[in-house]
C-alpha cells in the first residue's frame, strides 16, 4: 500500500509503499500523515501546497501525524494467552523498538543525496 510520510528536514511530501521510517532523499527521520493515498491524489495543487504548509508547523504537524502500531496485527500479539495483561507486552515491545531506533542517527547532515 502506498502512504504519505512528511519529512521536516527536507520539507517535502513523499508518497512511499510501506510504513518507512527514514526519509529516501536526505535519510532525516519520517513522520507519517493520517491521509490516505486517494485523498491525496485527488487533491488539487493548491490544496497539496496548503498540506505542505501545515506539514511545517510543528503543532500541525502533530495533529496530522499517525502512529502506525504494527504489533497489534502481528502474529505474536494474537497468540498471547488471554490472562496476560497486553498493555506490558505492547510497551515492552515498543521500548525494544525505540531502543533500536534511538541508536540510529536522526539526521545526518554530511550526508548529501542528489535527487533528480
Amino acid at each position: 500500500m502506498m502512504y504519505i510520510h512528511y519529512c521536516k528536514y527536507c520539507r517535502r511530501i513523499h508518497i512511499l509503499n510501506g510504513h518507512k521510517v527514514y526519509c529516501p532523499a536526505c535519510s532525516g527521520k519520517l513522520t507519517e500523515l493520517g491521509i490516505s493515498y486517494m485523498k491525496y491524489v485527488n487533491l488539487s495543487k493548491e490544496e497539496r501546497g496548503q498540506l505542505k504548509e501545515k506539514c511545517a508547523d510543528e503543532k500541525s504537524l502533530k495533529e496530522l501525524s499517525v502512529e502506525y502500531r504494527m504489533h497489534r496485527y502481528s502474529k505474536w500479539f494474537k497468540a498471547l494467552p488471554s490472562g496476560i495483561n497486553s498493555d506490558k507486552v505492547i510497551a515492552a515491545a515498543t521500548a525494544s523498538t525505540d531502543s533500536k531506533q534511538s541508536r540510529l542517527p536522526e539526521y545526518s547532515p554530511r550526508l548529501r543525496v542528489s535527487v533528480s
